[in-house]
């Protein structure tokens, strides 16, 4: 088995966390083959850099995702989900997608913790598009970005736990999603800190795809609704280009 674990922004080292973090989760034989964006902004905090990564992901998917068996979004925000499940033909899971789910499981309603105060709004709007938007009690922004956490975790832990507890105590949150691949890893160090569970969005993300991946799936058939008419394009790389203009696939 072979995942692709995509970070869609142009960090190696945020790729690297995030591998880290979900290997220990993979079972015997899985292989991990993780790829950064090409192009793009270093750590997504916009809705402008979040388009520019949902071409990243496609192309990266392009250039390294045909021999893969899956493709973990390793993003929160999920920039270019949709694309990726209509290109890919094999599953795809989002971070942020997979963990609003899980802690959906856990409790009526959940907030999500994270870096960055433009994620407020854009992640509303994400659960919201997923069906869950009634169930989000709350996304508190905390002022570092998920680049900056990661750079200092151990600085962060007290700050991510107040704002967990704060989502709990005043807004009702069930649960508290730690979103970003910044915060990969950290959820076992707050947890302690806080009444209610902490869920780690990379943790999430990798267990959600494994148990689809564990799931029978029927070939797409040409004619299908999702299935893409070929296109043409103009200055896109080779390999996405390619993928366009063939939409069936093995």
């Amino acid at each position: 088995m072979r995942i692709l674990l995509l970070n869609p922004n142009t960090m190696p080292e945020m790729t690297a966390l995030v591998t880290r973090v979900v290997q220990p989760y993979l079972p015997a034989g899985a292989e991990l083959v993780p790829a950064t964006g090409r192009f793009g902004a270093h750590y997504i905090a916009s809705r402008s850099s979040g388009v520019i990564a949902a071409h990243a992901a496609l192309e990266a998917f392009a250039e390294h995702g045909q021999d893969c068996d899956g493709v973990y979004l390793a993003c929160f925000g999920d920039p270019g989900l949709l694309a990726l499940k209509e290109m890919a033909r094999i599953p795809v899971i989002g971070m942020a997608e997979a963990s609003s789910r899980y802690a959906a499981e856990q409790a009526e309603r959940f907030a999500i913790v994270t870096g960055g105060e433009r994620w407020g709004p854009m992640l509303h709007e994400f659960v919201g598009s997923i069906g869950l938007g009634d169930r989000l009690a709350a996304v508190e922004t905390v002022a570092p970005t998920g680049a900056d956490i990661a750079r200092d975790p151990d600085g962060s832990i007290a700050m991510l736990a107040e704002a967990c507890r704060r989502v709990a105590k005043r807004d009702g949150a069930g649960a508290v999603i730690l979103g970003g691949a910044g915060l990969a890893g950290l959820a076992p160090r707050v947890q302690p800190h806080v009444d209610v569970p902490v869920i780690c969005s990379a943790e999430a993300g990798i267990r959600m795809l494994l148990a689809e991946l564990d799931q029978p799936r029927a070939k797409p058939q040409e004619g299908d609704l999702a299935f893409p008419a070929p296109v043409a394009s103009t200055g896109l790389s080779d390999g996405l280009s390619r993928l366009l203009a063939q939409p069936e696939r093995s």
